[in-house]
């Protein structure tokens, strides 16, 4: 052996009694941790225990006046005064709480002392022929040391032991043949070995039960945990998901009120994302939005930013508020990146174009409007004047800009006259019944344009409608048109779903109004769908659940929208009795890990067990289809069944 195998050799005998040690530690731990979880459940077992045994005890007094009539009267007294102390003993100690260890020392001592107390008088009698076998109900004690109660290995095996050796010394002073003088031996000999090796037998199997609990605990805690990252990140980027970025934007804002620590919202869009989809697949699609999530994770780094994906096509950074020229300097390198990437299609018009990303840029900021949703809005406008100007742009919102300053105004301005004026319009994005492969339902979208052509993202303008109330009357507006457009034209097999919101659902005379659209579109209720989506919070659960129940009067189905991206589905599942849930499409794309596909399963069979119908959102390849079909999926949702159109350009 060379000297660098004889140094190497000490050295891995010290890591084998390194890790032998902490195996040792770890078992001590989880012995620590059994007594400890079974502390209460057996200490009162015990109780019960000597409480039962003590009235036992007693009653074979009984047989001490027909076996050993002479001295029963000694053995009598011996019993009750064994009973009556062990109990006050054991009973005093439960109530100061002692450690179970000195209840289960309690319980064997009276075991002990209550066989003594009746064994050792028992050897003055006169009737010896009758004690000769009266000294087998002795193995009585010996399995009750062991099996009766649940004391630990080492205390039986000492217990019965003292036991064993008190029966075999008596049995040999009433020995009246050589043969009973060794069967009786053999016999509390076996009793003795049987009895501790059940003893064994059962502590060895609660430490088992135990040992598969805390397995299971672990496994239950880690499946929160992942359903909780699950829940919090986008399945495709990695990214914090808008759930987790509208909780750190709640925690940065109560920063900001508390102690004014300001912050910066940077807002990230890709330019014409949905030609490219379109032009080049869906994979083309997700490496994009891929390579613009890790370049934001490299540019973002140094500075404690949260990054998030914030929508389809949409990206959101949220970070301590850096220079004005360094956000700038930051978003740019970004823009510059992503047009650098190169990747290029041909849009609508045939012509060659490139990826590029528009960014908008806001602060936290004093003035009289101190609400979240306004630095969120400021990030928004920044971001639609970068697209409105064409694309491929950084801007940053400006507070002394009277045009930026007025941005949420304008767009409230707007929805005020959008519906008089045809700004608004609607979508349809088809929905599959699996089994037999035909289109039953179409979800409708709204779609608001400015009166310069421009799109305003649904992002900007729902929040804005729901804030100054103007959801109720596009809603309305959404009700109207889809029961013009489809339901009055189409079979009556076809349904429409339209998203609420519980700004409308609070509303008085929503439910009224909706009843009043229906009777005058002659269209019945059954053929409208509802939609609520797991991330909305209910601010007054009774006016809800009066206002869904009179819908539900008229034959509206309701679905949860988005199930499994937040916390509160469950809590829906349970308030409202749900036609159809639809599982995120964040679940089915994770399906492509075992992890992910487990979950998926888990989620499903939620569903299915409270005999509810399914549909599965995010449907866009081939694969994800089988993987509908795989679980029997009722419905299927996405680009992969057909994208949102407007109605001339639907097929039904």
């Amino acid at each position: 052996m060379t000297d660098q195998q004889s140094d190497r050799a000490p050295a891995a005998t010290k890591n084998i009694d390194r890790g032998a040690r902490h195996e040792g530690q770890a078992s001590r731990d989880l012995h620590v941790l059994w007594r400890k979880d079974s502390e209460s459940s057996q200490r009162v077992a015990t109780r019960r225990g000597l409480w039962l045994a003590v009235v036992v005890y007693l009653l074979f007094s009984i047989m001490d006046i027909i076996m050993i009539p002479d001295i029963a009267s000694y053995t009598i007294a011996a019993r009750f005064f064994v009973a009556v102390f062990s109990v006050i003993v054991l009973e005093v100690q439960f109530r100061s709480d002692i450690d179970r260890y000195w209840l289960d020392l309690t319980c064997a001592s009276a075991v002990v002392f209550g066989h003594l107390a009746w064994l050792v008088p028992s050897v003055a009698t006169g009737h010896v022929d009758n004690l000769s076998y009266y000294i087998a109900y002795g193995a009585l004690f010996l399995i009750g040391a062991n099996v009766f109660f649940t004391f630990g290995i080492a205390l039986s095996v000492v217990s019965s032991f003292i036991i064993l050796i008190s029966l075999i010394i008596v049995s040999q002073i009433v020995s009246h043949s050589t043969s009973y003088g060794i069967s009786m031996p053999v016999y509390f000999f076996s009793c003795y070995v049987f009895a501790s090796y059940i003893n064994w037998r059962l502590n060895r199997e609660r430490y088992n039960a135990f040992l598969k609990s805390v397995e299971a605990k672990r496994r239950a805690s880690e499946l929160r945990r992942a359903l909780l990252r699950l829940s919090k990140t986008d399945s495709l980027t990695g990214l914090d998901n808008r759930r987790a970025v509208d909780g750190v934007l709640r925690k940065y804002w109560n920063d900001w009120l508390i102690s004014k620590r300001k912050f910066s919202i940077i807002l990230i869009n890709i330019d014409f994302f949905r030609s490219f989809n379109d032009a080049c697949g869906s994979q083309q699609g997700d490496q994009c939005l891929r390579f613009i999530a890790d370049t934001l994770r490299e540019l973002m780094s140094p500075y404690e930013a949260t990054i998030g994906r914030y929508s389809g096509d949409e990206f959101i950074v949220v970070m301590p508020k850096q220079e004005c020229k360094r956000i700038s300097a930051l978003s740019e390198e970004l823009r510059r990146r992503v047009e650098g990437m190169g990747m290029q299609y041909r849009n609508q018009s045939d012509q060659p174009a490139a990826v590029t990303v528009s960014v908008g840029v806001s602060y936290s900021r004093a003035g009289s409007d101190e609400r979240l949703e306004r630095v969120i809005d400021e990030a928004g406008h920044a971001l639609y004047m970068a697209k409105a100007g064409g694309g491929n742009s950084v801007r940053i919102f400006d507070p002394e800009n009277r045009e930026n300053i007025d941005f949420s105004k304008n767009i409230a301005s707007l929805l005020r006259v959008a519906v008089g004026r045809d700004l608004v319009s609607l979508v349809y994005q088809p929905v599959k019944n699996v089994a037999s492969g035909r289109i039953e339902a179409f979800e409708a979208l709204m779609r608001l344009t400015a009166p310069d052509g421009t799109s305003v993202p649904p992002y900007v303008f729902i929040p804005i409608a729901e804030r100054t109330g103007a959801i109720l009357e596009l809603g309305y507006w959404v009700i109207r048109r889809a029961c013009e457009e489809i339901l009055t034209r189409e079979p009556d097999s076809l349904t429409v779903s339209i998203n609420v919101s519980p700004v409308q659902l609070m509303a008085p005379e929503f439910a009224n109004s909706v009843t009043a659209i229906l009777r005058e579109m002659e269209v019945p209720g059954d053929r409208l769908v509802f939609e609520l989506t797991e991330r909305l919070e209910m601010e007054s659960e009774e006016d809800v659940a009066a206002c869904i129940n009179d819908l539900k009067l008229l034959g509206i189905r309701f679905w949860l929208d988005d199930f499994g991206t937040g916390f509160s589905g469950l809590s829906w599942l349970r308030f409202i009795e749900f036609d159809t849930v639809k599982i995120d499409k964040i679940f089915l794309r994770d399906c492509e890990t075992r992890e992910g596909r487990k979950m998926f399963r888990d989620i499903v069979q939620l569903v299915k067990n409270r005999g509810t119908n399914i549909l599965v959102e995010g449907v866009e390849t081939e694969r994800q289809m089988a993987i509908v079909r795989e679980f029997e999926i009722d419905y299927a949702q996405g680009f992969y069944i057909g994208a949102p159109k407007a109605i001339m350009h639907l097929k039904t």
